[in-house]
C-alpha cells in the first residue's frame, strides 16, 4: 500500500536537514516528511509541533506519556500511530495486560497494574481522541484532583498530538512505516 501522493523532486534544500534528522531519531526513511515538502510551511510546522510536546517531563513519567500516546493512537484508529507509538512497549514497562486494555479487549478500570493517574490519563486521552468530543463534569474534577494545571496541558497536548498526526497520516494515505509488529487495531 502507497501513499495518496508522491513526494516532490527534488525535495527543497530547506528541508532535507529536517528530513535527515527523522530519519536519525526514528532509524527509518518516513514517507510522511517527504511529503509534507509539497508544503514547506505545513512540514516545518509540524516539525516544530514535534520537537515541542513532551517526551520526558520531570511530573509525569515516560511510561505514562508512552500510554497517552498508545491510547491516543488506538482510539484514533490510527495504524501508522499504533506502529511508531506502541513499537518497544514492553521497555517501558507495558505489559500485555495493558496492552490488551489499551486495545479496547479489557477494561482500564479493571486492569489492576495502571495506578489511578494513569488511568484518568488514559481515560482523558480516550476522550480527546472520540468523536464527538465530550469532558463530562465528574471526569474533570476527578482529573483536576489528581492532576496540576501543568500536567492537564501535557496530557492535553500529547493526546492532540497523536490526532493531529492521526489525521495527516490517514489523509495523506500513508501506511505503517514496520516500527512494531506486534500492535494491531482494536477490533470494530
Amino acid at each position: 500500500m502507497a501513499a495518496f501522493i508522491r513526494p516532490p523532486k527534488p525535495i527543497p534544500l530547506l528541508l532535507r536537514p529536517g528530513i535527515w534528522i527523522a530519519k536519525k531519531v526514528t532509524g527509518k526513511d518516513l514517507e510522511i516528511p517527504k511529503l509534507l515538502s509539497w508544503y514547506p510551511k505545513a512540514a516545518i510546522g509540524s516539525a516544530v509541533l514535534e520537537s515541542m510536546v513532551a517526551h520526558k517531563d520531570r511530573t509525569i513519567s515516560e511510561r505514562m506519556l508512552k500510554l497517552v500516546r498508545m491510547q491516543a493512537s488506538f482510539t484514533a484508529f490510527c495504524p501508522f500511530c499504533i506502529d511508531m507509538n506502541s513499537a518497544e512497549y514492553a521497555q517501558s514497562g507495558i505489559t500485555p495486560e495493558e496492552l490488551a486494555a489499551l486495545q479496547d479487549h479489557t477494561l482500564i478500570s479493571t486492569t489492576h497494574s495502571f495506578s489511578t493517574r494513569e488511568k484518568l490519563a488514559l481515560e482523558y486521552a480516550r476522550l480527546i481522541s472520540a468523536t464527538p468530543l465530550s469532558f463530562p463534569a465528574e471526569f474533570i474534577e476527578s482529573l483536576k484532583q489528581n492532576f496540576d494545571e501543568r500536567e492537564i496541558v501535557i496530557l492535553a497536548s500529547t493526546a492532540a498530538q497523536v490526532n493531529y498526526w492521526a489525521r495527516l497520516i490517514h489523509g495523506l494515505g500513508i501506511p505503517p512505516a514496520g516500527f512494531s509488529g506486534s500492535c494491531k487495531l482494536p477490533e470494530e
